[in-house]
């Protein structure tokens, strides 16, 4: 699920949700709504999760299929 693939991501680059949401950009309130699936990135938020998987060598594949699923479940 997209929410638990998210912390995974970050969790594989030893990064807490605040050094995480600097990374992207993004508000820490907003890596938590991510993560606890409250709310999904949006294609800004995805591009720059894109970006930093590239920069962290990690695999955006599943990210981005999981957010082209969510909801459907």
């Amino acid at each position: 699920m997209l929410p638990e693939t998210i912390k995974m991501i970050r969790q594989k680059a030893f990064l807490s949700q605040e050094a995480f949401a600097s990374e992207l950009k993004v508000s820490v309130s907003t890596i938590n709504r991510w993560e606890t699936g409250k709310v999904r990135p949006n294609l800004t938020a995805m591009k720059n999760i894109k970006q930093f998987c590239e920069k962290y060598s990690l695999s955006f594949e599943e990210v981005e299929r999981e957010w082209f699923d969510y909801g459907k479940h």
